[in-house]
């Protein structure tokens, strides 16, 4: 970002709907908030209380309302020796609390009332900060980098973001990453998720997101613009994308769905879209269909990846399978943590320079990685050479009257049956067979006599379900995945219509 503040000040950086940032601005702005957030963090030592982080910089906590306003947040924290954590600022209140005692920092960047109310009521001894009265400091800084401007940049092996588990399987779990470990990640995106200099990148949706959070790092190492919107809405209710001539999106795969509705409605609002890159879940074939036929022109990507591990691969060749990148070494083991023979399904394990390390001991026991640098969590699937096939997570996978079973095969089969919107597998226990598969629908759906009969022609008869259940509506995480464990929660309570 410095070279282009230097070279090229006016090229616009970050886009909202209201409100734009140059290269040159933001980098000016971001010092100045950079220099107020760590004079306040010296001289105000008697609110700080200790980091849970020993030996590491000071965590500083963002929660703003605004996506806008979070990306500026996010690179004045970030020049800095600290580290970073984004909290949603549309959590209840109770779980901002818990992220940010949880996390240990000293210092928090909030405009959400009910949050500054509850961490004085608890006495929470720590800094709050508002954006806006660091932003009218008064500090002095260059306006503009030069040559002679010292880097003061930290460490490249040093950690500067506070990432959490998507909470898909369990209680979302906390662990760092390091610029290093971002460096790889953003080689990736130049290299293979069309992430260049002066593209116009359209991210819509809170930075608490991490497919987001990590869009701006990436757009802004690669000298792009970035468009931001505070709800995956914009993405489909305004204009943006054509009078801002945007050409990349980076959203996850549900978003795309109402994209395509969107596209059929108004036709050639879409045109200027060359790229589509998705996170988070693959693109369904019916997904996939649905682009193509609304907008010809756009390629669509879905990588494969975790905030822990990084990218792995991506599913550019549309056969269903995940070419890894070239930097990723994998393998597939059993639960005794034993390498498998090719095409026999295990939990992935990868080594690369994009991993991290662990989880912070005060939200999670589990290992992250191994004394040989061997990382998962425990992705199910089968590895054939350099294409990895993905079934589901630890928990994902079960065993049916002896048979084993991906829930995530058993959702997939369901894809393009007409009048289905949304499915989730859950297990159940069974006397005769120990566990048993069920499938739940989401709002109207097919008779159930569809549903058998679409599964009997689409699956092997170990997978077909053995129940049928329906909710108004899946409980899902912030990012849009469905939360499988809250599913079977809701129908073990006999909340699901069978």
């Amino acid at each position: 970002m410095r070279r282009i503040a230097a070279d090229d000040p006016g090229r616009p950086a970050i886009v909202g709907r209201d409100a734009r940032l140059t290269y040159g601005e933001l980098h000016a702005e971001s010092r100045r908030i950079s220099a107020a957030i760590g004079r306040l963090l010296v001289t105000d030592t008697a609110a700080v209380h200790p980091s849970s982080l020993a030996d590491l910089p000071p965590v500083v906590a963002l929660c703003l309302s605004s996506a806008f306003d979070t990306a500026r947040a996010v690179v004045a924290v970030e020049a800095g020796d600290r580290i970073l954590t984004v909290v949603d600022a549309q959590w209840p209140v109770a779980l901002q609390m818990q992220s940010i005692v949880t996390s240990g920092t000293p210092a928090v960047i909030t405009d959400v009332p009910d949050l500054r109310h509850a961490l004085r009521a608890r006495g929470w001894p720590g800094l709050i900060f508002d954006l806006a009265d660091l932003l009218d400091d008064g500090s002095s800084v260059p306006e503009a980098p030069t040559d002679e401007a010292p880097t003061d940049d930290p460490r490249i092996d040093a950690p500067f973001l506070l990432l959490t588990s998507s909470g898909t399987t369990g209680a979302p779990k906390a662990f760092l990453k390091t610029r290093a470990q971002y460096a790889a990640n953003i080689e990736v995106s130049r290299e293979h998720l069309g992430a260049h200099d002066r593209v116009a990148t359209f991210a819509p949706g809170p930075m608490s997101y991490s497919l987001t959070l990590y869009t701006l790092f990436e757009v802004l190492a690669t000298g792009g613009q970035l468009h931001v919107a505070d709800s995956l809405d914009a993405l489909w209710l305004t204009p943006r994308v054509h009078d801002e001539r945007i050409t990349r999106l980076v959203t996850i795969p549900a978003a795309v769905t109402t994209l395509v509705d969107a596209a059929l409605r108004h036709p050639g609002r879409y045109d200027g879209i060359e790229l589509i890159v998705t996170g988070g879940a693959a693109l369904s074939a019916s997904t996939r269909a649905g682009v193509a036929d609304a907008l010809p022109r756009v390629r669509t990507i879905g990588y494969f990846g975790t905030g822990e591990l990084g990218f792995i691969g991506d599913d550019r060749a549309g056969d269903g399978a995940i070419r890894l990148y070239p930097h990723v070494d994998a393998r597939v083991r059993d639960d005794a943590g034993t390498d498998l023979p090719a095409g026999e399904l295990g939990s992935l394990w990868v080594r690369s320079p994009s991993c991290s390390a662990g989880y912070l001991p005060k939200t999670s026991t589990t290992s992250l990685a191994d004394a040989d640098g061997w990382a998962s969590v425990h992705d199910q699937g089968r590895l054939h050479g350099r294409d990895f096939t993905f079934v589901g997570r630890r928990g994902d996978v079960v065993t049916t009257g002896g048979h084993t079973v991906a829930l995530d095969e058993v959702e997939r089969a369901f894809d393009g049956m007409p009048g289905l919107s949304a499915c989730c597998a859950i297990a159940e226990s069974d006397e005769r067979l120990g566990t048993r598969i069920a499938l739940v629908v989401e709002g109207v759906t097919p008779p159930a006599a569809e549903l058998r009969r679409w599964a009997k022609q689409h699956l092997a008869p170990a997978s077909v379900p053995r129940r049928w259940y329906a909710l108004p509506e899946f409980p899902r995480t912030a990012g849009g995945k469905i939360r499988r464990a809250a599913v079977a929660d809701l129908v073990a309570l006999g909340k699901g219509r069978a």
